[in-house]
């Protein structure tokens, strides 16, 4: 039996992200994962957090056992 396949409708971080340009960042997660490309979805640090801000995914890779998104940040929500 493979690993299951899961469908995330949002970026959660949990301070993970790497930035590799202003705003472009790389996000590694356990397991394979499904993400919507080339819309918006939203970025929280923790599922039950606040969101952090808006990002589009622009890149899903598989490789053992892990998804590696990298996605570029819209929008960013400043907390004061």
């Amino acid at each position: 039996m493979g690993m299951p396949l899961e469908l995330n409708t949002m970026i959660v971080t949990k301070g993970r992200e790497e930035r590799i340009e202003e705003n472009l960042f790389v996000l590694r997660k356990e397991g394979y994962r499904l993400y919507p490309l080339g819309i918006p979805l939203e970025v929280k640090k923790t599922i039950e957090g606040d969101t952090s801000g808006t990002a589009v995914i622009k890149k899903v890779e598989w490789a053992d056992e892990a998804t590696v998104l990298t996605y570029q940040l819209l929008s960013l929500n400043t907390t004061n």
